[in-house]
């Protein structure tokens, strides 16, 4: 059995509750209007892709659902559950995971080092200082995360020594360690060449079934081809929902976003 299917495998049914549901949230800083009355759902295993311009809100809205900014208004249910004033590692303990757009590694440690250590996080052991043993679960399922991101030949390596396009995919593997049930990814594709996209998009979407997530991405080009729904966002607000081709053809998105700044 190959490594997504024995993680698929483990994660199992998630319920029949949606995964993410946001209602009413607004962020506000003083005056100013981050976040105004975002209504959103995402089903479990759906992939979901938020695109927008500068200033649009999308960072904004990860950082409402990680907790690591509290909602002026609004609420947010995860898997049925209002999460809503929980802290982040409350909310990293219910199977919520993010990536973010600067690196966050440890340089003069191994990849598989850092996969096992991001485990161990998310683990009953996070407060042990043992050595791992060779029969060590975690450490077998950092092996099987390393395979899933194409880090076979470089699970020895050390991280000051990748690629930049490498080190993203080590932080998707992280993001991945304890079989999460929901995954945000803050453009995972941002400074990665041509073929580092190509093999981006090739990890997204040989992700198990039940994993579902939400990308924040500029590069039109690799969001519409790992998400089957996408919702645009336009000065703190949501200017339109549909499917990928949907929103590819939408002239006023063309007008709006094709070709926008980061944000």
């Amino acid at each position: 059995m190959n490594a997504p299917a024995r993680i698929s495998r483990r994660l199992g049914a998630s319920g029949t509750a949606n995964a993410l549901e946001l209602r009413g949230v607004s962020k506000l800083f003083g005056a100013l209007v981050a976040l105004e009355d975002i209504d959103i759902t995402v089903r479990p295993g759906e992939r979901r892709a938020v695109l927008g311009s500068n200033g649009a809100g999308k960072t904004t809205l990860f950082n409402c659902i990680t907790g690591d900014f509290r909602a002026s208004a609004g609420s947010i249910r995860f898997f049925g559950e209002d999460i809503s004033t929980f802290p982040p590692h409350e909310r990293i303990r219910r199977g919520l995971r993010r990536t973010y757009q600067i690196s966050l590694l440890f340089a003069g440690l191994s990849v598989l080092d850092n996969i096992y250590l991001a485990c161990v996080g998310v683990s009953r052991r996070r407060f042990s200082f043992l050595r791992p043993r060779r029969d060590d679960s975690l450490m077998a399922a950092a092996g099987e995360l390393v395979e899933m991101v194409h880090l076979d030949a470089d699970r020895d390596t050390l991280v000051s020594n990748l690629s930049y396009g490498q080190q993203r995919q080590l932080e998707i593997a992280m993001a991945l360690s304890g079989a999460p049930r929901f995954i945000l990814f803050d453009e995972p594709a941002a400074g990665l060449s041509p073929s580092e996209r190509g093999d981006l998009v090739e990890i997204l979407n040989g992700l198990p079934a039940h994993m579902g997530y939400i990308i924040i991405e500029h590069d039109m080009d690799v969001a519409l081809r790992v998400a089957e729904s996408v919702t645009m966002m336009h000065n703190g607000r949501i200017f339109r929902e549909g499917k990928p081709a949907e929103i590819e053809q939408d002239p006023e998105v063309q007008a709006l976003y094709l070709g926008g700044g980061d944000g």
